[in-house]
């Protein structure tokens, strides 16, 4: 059986629209042309099925695109499932449902103007999860972006948080790789060469990820933490008084717990 791309679209219940990103973006296979008319089967109704099931747990598209090329196998894609879930998870526990918000949504969910917030967008402030493409934000988005303006209202200058932002970015992004280096180097691939069924490798490495991802959070959290308000009390020995240097001991005591 055959079909144009409008019934195509409508059986997989999608639109046109997305019928040809998909193929331009080479999920789809090209259909079977008869002069102008474009004919399409049940394999690429069958496609769409997959994509949108992939999609719907969180993937990438280009994740996405390596699972149908053979490049990632069914434990790599539980793998990657994980991944997307982890941080979905954290958002629907936040708001009780997951919502996606664009940039111009975020704004007016928060009150903050858009320039402000493409601004700290733009300098990794505010981390994007991405959706067939596009950038999304969430409620846990919106919680942060009215955490951040509290900054500004303090009287920090936005041109030094906006610098520090592209500095923790990029030192973030810099401990983050490495972190999935070594989970790719000690775990997964370890994992992989044990021969085990995809089924059983699958398992493992969603449950080591599960184990490590939380164990990392911690450390780094903590770590961070404890840097932050042993140089402010470093800062303030320094140039405080005496009044100061004691409000900042009893608020790292606080802290520290």
């Amino acid at each position: 059986m055959e079909f144009r791309v409008e019934e195509l679209a409508r059986r997989a219940d999608v639109s046109v629209d997305t019928v040809r990103y998909y193929q331009a973006r080479g999920l789809l296979e090209p259909p079977r042309r008869q002069g102008r008319v474009a004919w399409y089967d049940e394999r690429h109704l069958e496609r769409l099925a997959r994509i949108r099931t992939l999609a719907g747990r969180g993937l990438t598209l280009a994740t996405i695109g390596r699972l149908l090329a053979g490049d990632l196998d069914a434990a790599d894609e539980a793998l990657a499932t994980a991944v997307a879930s982890e941080d979905a998870d954290a958002d629907v526990a936040e708001a009780g449902e997951l919502e996606l918000l664009t940039l111009d949504e975020l704004a007016e969910r928060t009150g903050i103007p858009l320039a402000l917030l493409q601004a700290v967008n733009k300098e990794g402030l505010l981390v994007a999860r991405r959706q067939d493409g596009q950038p999304w934000f969430t409620a846990a988005d919106v919680e942060i972006a009215a955490t951040g303006l509290k900054l500004l209202e303090a009287g920090l200058p936005l041109p030094e948080v906006l610098a520090l932002a592209r500095r923790h970015d990029e030192a973030m992004r810099d401990v983050a790789e490495r972190a999935v280096a070594l989970f790719d180097e000690h775990i997964r691939q370890p994992l992989r060469s044990t021969g085990e069924p995809d089924e059983t490798a699958a398992a493992r490495l969603v449950e080591a990820f599960h184990t490590l991802l939380p164990a990392t959070v911690a450390l780094v959290t903590h770590h961070f933490r404890r840097t932050l308000l042993a140089v402010a009390q470093e800062h303030i020995e320094q140039v405080g008084a005496d009044a100061e240097l004691d409000a900042v001991r009893s608020e790292a005591r606080t802290w520290i717990g």
